[in-house]
């Protein structure tokens, strides 16, 4: 048997509200201090009633 395993999205990877999310982990909105859990495949949320660039900073 072959076992494969997907290569991991790289920390600092962005994703922008209404996309897919790439990687599951903790992501943070803009420059804020905030994180949020965010699943692969979930979409990208807004943050504060806002469209912002989110950034991968921790694999779930």
């Amino acid at each position: 048997m072959v076992y494969t395993t997907a290569a991991r999205k790289p920390l600092g990877t962005t994703a922008k509200t209404g996309q897919d999310c790439p990687e599951s982990g903790l992501w943070r909105p803009g420059t804020n201090g905030t994180t949020a859990p965010i699943a692969r495949g979930n979409t990208i949320p807004p943050y504060a009633g806002q469209a912002v660039t989110w950034t991968l900073v921790q694999h779930g």
